[in-house]
């Protein structure tokens, strides 16, 4: 007798029925994703199939017995966890990824920062590799009672009356518009200079303040180097390296007139001075703009090593303010647009540094008087001579005259012309003019030039 084939919700129920198998097959129950075995020789399949159907007819049908098929492993992928897997190993190997790339470039930030301040404490021209830094006086006083008050020394002020014999007048070295500059000898045989800013007021205090904070910062070969500072009674003292040989403006227009300085020589200050312009401009973050570059402001030492120094009225570029900041500097020396419209940069120094120039060049005064009403710039006077080849020899200092090649006086006078120029943006950058006065200088000077004999056996130059 043949069985009827079972209704269509009994072809449902045996459906849902292996989808049940299905899941159970799938659960944390089996081990492995198999699914476990019912008692040998009966199907775990065959056994839900016929409890389906009889519930399904309401009946207990009787069939005929049919041989067990062979047990069914049913295998379940776990795809779904191994995407999963897949997704977090990637995600933690890009996070590892980023982390180094971050690490590496914090790592080169740090190196660059560092190379950057090594670049600045120990600071070497660029076109010469014998520089040597400049070691900081300011450990010689370490003998006296001092105390320190950030990057200076503070001295007290019986320690600066006893080395300048309080301040005596046999000891003034030179005046000032504030004060005087006395020469100081601390024990031990230390030399120092002391410049002494009398009555206060706020110019004098801001000078004050403003030479401290740049001076402390600053060390390089050609600007003089800050010892020490020292307030007392209203009065503001500050220290600092002696130069033998005082001023520039003094070694030219004093009694000797220059007598002690030759062409070489006078290269040789020149290109000091560019040295030091360009650290001002060029390697000081932000840029510092010295405002009253003049020859009394260039001191020399037992070498003849110059050196820039008064940095009461310098200002940084990033602090320029036409509005608050009052016209400074010295007649002869001050450029144009800065003299009439307030325009300060630092091509303004570049001006000033072509008048020290000319200076050097013709041993005159920035300005002279011609009558009790009427002065004349050696700019003025000079410009129409510096560019006619044959009346140049004729205004060079008489100490120096026929003493240089002739084209080395052309070539300098060029620089001096191009530095002096009334519009500032006819007038070279301070790193360029240095580059055209190296080569004039001899090695043993710190230029580029060979010459048969030295200038001087007894002059050194001071490493940059």
């Amino acid at each position: 007798m043949r069985l009827a084939p079972p209704p269509l919700p009994f072809r449902c129920s045996s459906v849902l029925a292996l989808l049940l198998l299905l899941l159970l097959a799938s659960s944390p129950s089996s081990a492995n994703g198999r699914a476990a075995p019912s008692s040998p020789g009966a199907s775990p399949v065959a056994e839900h199939v016929r409890a389906a159907a009889a519930g399904a007819n309401g009946t207990a049908s009787v069939a005929p017995a049919v041989p067990a098929p062979p047990p069914i492993v049913i295998i379940v992928e776990r795809r779904h966890h191994f995407h999963r897997e897949l997704v977090i190993a990637s995600a933690l190997a890009s996070v590892a990824i980023v982390a180094i790339i971050l690490s590496t470039f914090y790592a080169w930030v740090l190196w660059r920062r560092s190379r950057r301040l090594a670049g600045g404490k120990a600071y070497r021209s660029s076109d010469t590799a014998r520089g040597i830094m400049l070691v900081p006086i300011l450990s010689k006083f370490s003998s006296l009672k001092t105390s320190r008050k950030g990057l200076v020394a503070m001295i007290e002020y019986p320690v600066l009356e006893a080395a300048t014999g309080k301040f005596s007048e046999s000891n003034v070295l030179g005046v000032g518009g504030f004060g005087c500059v006395y020469k100081a000898v601390f024990d031990g045989g230390i030399t120092a200079a002391v410049k002494r800013l009398e009555g206060g007021g706020p110019e004098c205090e801001q000078e004050f303040e403003n030479e401290l904070d740049l001076l402390g910062r600053i060390r390089h070969p050609n600007i003089v180097s800050l010892l020490g500072f020292c307030v007392h009674e209203g009065n503001h003292y500050i220290v600092y390296e002696l130069m033998e040989k005082g001023s520039l403006d003094t070694q030219l227009h004093g009694p000797s007139h220059g007598s002690a300085l030759s062409w070489h020589i006078r290269m040789k200050i020149a290109l000091d001075m560019a040295r030091g312009l360009e650290y001002l401009h060029e390697h000081c973050s932000p840029p510092v703009i010295h405002r009253d570059l003049k020859s009394s402001n260039i001191l020399l030492d037992s070498d003849f090593n110059a050196k820039i120094s008064d940095f009461g009225l310098a200002v940084t570029s990033g602090n320029i303010d036409k509005g608050t900041m009052n016209l400074s500097g010295t007649l002869g020396y001050v450029a144009p647009e800065y003299l009439l419209d307030g325009k300060l940069t630092e091509k303004s120094d570049v001006y000033a540094f072509g008048v020290v120039l000319l200076e050097l060049l013709m041993g005159r005064k920035p300005v002279e008087k011609m009558s009790q009403t009427q002065c004349q710039s050696i700019v003025t006077w000079a410009m129409p001579q510096l560019t006619d080849r044959s009346k140049l020899p004729n205004i060079v200092d008489p100490v120096i005259r026929d003493t240089m090649d002739p084209k080395h006086l052309y070539q300098v006078a060029a620089v001096a012309v191009l530095c002096v120029q009334p519009e500032p943006s006819y007038r070279p950058l301070i790193t360029d003019v240095l580059h055209s006065l190296v080569p004039l200088v001899p090695v043993e000077l710190g230029g580029t030039l060979r010459v048969a004999e030295p200038p001087s056996p007894n002059l050194k130059h001071s490493p940059c």
